[in-house]
């Protein structure tokens, strides 16, 4: 016969795995990776969220950077990580996921179905930028000269996205402009203010000091709206740029498998941090608008971004790596 505390484990009911996790989570430290160096704007984004749940939760949400081949170290890092809910991905979604299957020949993970798409958080477009003391007052005064120029003109690019930018703005307007390859952004301002190269396509992060100093200005963006965050530039379609709508995006990830209780709590407090006035005040200097969504938005955009980034990198001739 059983007795004691053996007869009453035996004769309490059993507790699913998720009833546990909705209890106990989060009951110790959580660990947001982050695809991009220490001290990086993208790094700066993914310490904002991390502070901001961790104010919400109760619990440390420790910052853990995992860099290297151009976001893919972190993405497999995380579709590897137990699914508890103390390994998240706060990651700009638009290009660790969507962009890379179409960036790489192999990928280590699926995109898709090795992770739980938690919600969205931010979404920016890039900048097509001109010097500011330079010839170029409007989109109708580069187009006209880029096309006088033929493949004589250049412009700048050191991201695939401000690549894919560039090359949507010259089949937009049968431009034969050429690349001219660049390792980081100041190199490419450099050349940028000197002449060398007629504009290029930036994110408006990287672009802010240079606006602000007035040694560039912005002519449009890469999206068919306006942007909130940036209402003095107007849209690639108010410019007469009709095929572009790129917008970049952060999104919130975990590994597959993480129970749905947490998955419905993470979304929760990833979509009030994403409409509070504190984020508004952080992201509208970096040219962001809130994106407030949930986890059936975020991977049907994610699944139709994939589909757009195989288009891009075709008309964009990038070789995969």
């Amino acid at each position: 016969m059983l007795k004691g505390a053996a007869a009453a484990s035996l004769a309490m009911p059993a507790i699913s795995t998720e009833a546990f996790a909705q209890e106990a989570w989060p009951s110790r430290d959580i660990r947001s990776v982050c695809g991009f160096p220490p001290g990086t704007g993208a790094d700066i984004f993914v310490r904002f969220y991390a502070k901001a749940l961790q104010e919400r939760v109760g619990r440390t949400v420790i910052t853990e950077n995992k860099v290297g081949a151009f976001g893919n170290i972190a993405t497999e890092y995380v579709s590897k990580a137990k699914p508890d809910g103390y390994t998240l991905f706060v990651a700009p979604g638009s290009s660790f996921l969507a962009a890379a299957p179409s960036l790489f020949k192999k990928l280590s993970f699926d995109p898709v179905n090795d992770f739980e798409h938690v919600t969205t958080l931010a979404k920016l477009p890039f900048l097509l930028v001109v010097a500011t003391d330079g010839p170029y007052k409007d989109v109708d005064g580069l187009v006209k000269d880029l096309k006088a120029k033929g493949d004589k003109g250049s412009y700048g690019s050191v991201a695939n996205t401000g690549l894919v930018g560039s090359e949507l703005f010259k089949a937009n307007f049968g431009l034969s402009t050429l690349e001219i390859k660049y390792k980081d952004v100041g190199g490419m301002f450099n050349d940028l203010l000197g002449g060398n190269i007629a504009f290029a396509h930036i994110d408006p992060g990287s672009a802010a000091g240079q606006i602000a100093s007035g040694k560039v200005k912005a002519l449009a963006t890469t999206s068919k709206d306006r942007f909130k965050a940036l209402p003095d530039i107007p849209s690639a379609a108010e410019v007469g740029i009709t095929n572009s709508d790129l917008i970049a995006w952060w999104s919130v990830h975990v590994p597959k498998g993480t129970p749905k209780p947490i998955l419905d709590r993470l979304e929760k407090e990833f979509n009030e941090i994403a409409a509070s006035e504190e984020h508004q005040k952080f992201a509208a200097p970096l040219g962001n608008d809130p994106f407030i969504g949930n986890s059936a938005i975020l991977k049907e955009l994610l699944v139709k971004d994939i589909k757009a980034w195989g288009d891009y990198v075709k008309l964009a001739k990038i070789e995969p790596l």
